[in-house]
């Protein structure tokens, strides 16, 4: 008996040694990946989830919100107590460094690469205007795609190690798993509770004032037409909230980022939501299953037989950071205390301080060469566009644009190469059809046209009576409104 004993314990010994071992060796690998990418890690990101657990259960503003729900829902604060730590747990993530920069950053790479052509451009002079290691950065976006996660964090990864705001759509095993050890928390968009938004609000300042780094999506959902919506102020408020301690005023700055995809994988599932919310009929699921089988099986017949290719651009810029002090000062001066205004009197400081972020991010979005054919083509009433009048429209409006400074991608190359780039993928969609000295546009496929054209219908609005003055062109019709 004492013989087995002691193999038994010779054996659990040894695996503990191994165990030990391993984990010593994968730490060790995650930390030369790290370090190998050169990016800034915010300490707090690397917080038990515990650590932060007990931060806000020991919060007094979140205890306040428990007595006041308790009192008008007549719900016990042990039972309030309860749901609260149900909030904590479902928002916290668990940061895992080798997740992020050894799994992470290979597997968004390969998928990136897989289906892009990357471009990633820095606005400004470099090293200028960058906030010094002590600043409490807030990386603020527009939405296309859900690939935008996977794309700013691969981007931004020689950087920052970025958190998210993600929503609920992600909340599906193994997505759930995967984000939060990305360090992304999660919210609910349209949960009206006061006591979640407290616990949220909480959580959100509490990682603010630590230093971690985050990244929101300023439009608070994607874009479903093709155009940038409305900026929305919930989390942004939170952010600023951290502001009331002056000591944090001089530590926030703002960085603008501006997206654009030559392909954006899920446009037809957006266009669809469109349609629903303007009350036409969706197709029944066992269509949009079939869609999506026939898509599958299309790429991977193409991927077999050697044609696959690429689905063009997908671009981002990163702008200038800048300090939001200056914008503190001014609305002291204006009304005294931002934070001893009403909620709404507030909330509208904050939506013209989003809107002028969104104002910057606007002037920022890359012009990529399917947006520029697409903007083309939506400028002339028929079905039918001659090959030469198309091309000199996309000339005259990469001009246009490269004069207001936007973000043309390869805006000194050849016209036609652009054009070449866009009829690739305008073909492979069955958007245009080759007839003739010209092309045909398939009516059905009209929206998507319009889709990739507003996506820099904001800069191009001013063209269009520029060209009925001049060219005399009657009943142009620059982008859909």
């Amino acid at each position: 008996m004492w013989v087995y004993l002691f193999w038994a314990f010779v054996g659990v010994s040894a695996a503990l040694i191994i165990a030990l071992y391993l984990r010593r060796s994968v730490n060790r690998s995650a930390l030369r990946a790290f370090r190998r990418s050169h990016a800034r890690l915010d300490r707090f990101k690397l917080a038990r989830k515990s650590l932060v657990k007990e931060m806000l259960l020991g919060d007094a503003e979140i205890a306040a919100a428990v007595r006041e729900h308790s009192s008008e829902s007549g719900v016990g604060e042990e039972a309030t107590w309860r749901r609260v730590e149900e909030y904590i747990d479902e928002i916290v993530p668990f940061f895992n460094i080798l997740t992020y920069y050894k799994i992470g950053l290979l597997v968004s790479r390969a998928l990136l690469n897989f289906f892009f052509k990357l471009s990633a451009e820095y606005a400004g002079k470099a090293g200028q205007g960058e906030p010094d290691r002590d600043s409490i950065v807030i990386y603020l976006m527009n939405h296309r795609s859900n690939a935008d996660y996977v794309l700013v964090g691969y981007v931004l990864s020689g950087r920052v190690a970025i958190s998210y705001a993600v929503g609920e759509w992600a909340r599906t095993f193994p997505l759930e798993y995967i984000f939060k050890s990305f360090g992304a928390y999660f919210i609910r968009r349209k949960y009206r509770e006061p006591l979640y938004h407290k616990v949220l609000e909480r959580y959100v300042q509490l990682i603010t004032c630590n230093g971690v780094t985050q990244g929101i999506f300023l439009e608070g959902g994607l874009s479903r037409d093709g155009k940038l919506g409305k900026a929305k102020i919930g989390l942004l408020d939170y952010l600023v909230g951290v502001a009331r301690d002056p000591a944090f005023r001089a530590r926030l700055h703002v960085v603008p980022v501006a997206i654009n995809y030559d392909r954006v994988l899920e446009d037809r599932s957006l266009l669809r939501e469109l349609d629903a919310r303007e009350g036409r009929t969706r197709p029944p699921r066992s269509a949009q299953l079939a869609e999506v089988l026939r898509y599958v099986g299309w790429n991977a017949a193409r991927l077999l037989t050697g044609r696959w290719k690429r689905y063009g651009r997908a671009a981002v810029v990163i702008g200038e950071a800048f300090p939001l002090a200056p914008w503190f000062d001014d609305q002291d001066r204006d009304v005294g205390d931002l934070f001893g205004l009403s909620r709404p009197e507030r909330l509208a400081r904050i939506q013209q301080l989003a809107d002028l972020v969104l104002d910057r991010i606007a002037a920022l979005v890359p012009v990529t060469s399917v947006s520029l054919a697409c903007a083309a083509i939506q400028s002339f009433d028929g079905d039918f566009i001659p090959h030469r009048k198309l091309v000199e429209r996309m000339s005259e409006m990469r001009d246009v644009l490269t004069d207001l400074n936007a973000r043309v991608i390869r805006h000194d190359g050849a016209i036609e190469e652009t054009f070449d780039r866009a009829w690739r993928m305008l073909r492979m969609r069955r958007i245009l059809v080759r007839s003739g000295e010209g092309y045909a546009i398939l009516p059905a496929n009209r929206p998507l046209i319009s889709y990739y054209a507003n996506s820099i219908a904001h800069m191009l609005g001013p063209y269009a009576e520029g060209v009925r003055e001049r060219d005399a062109l009657p009943g142009l019709s620059l982008l859909a409104h």
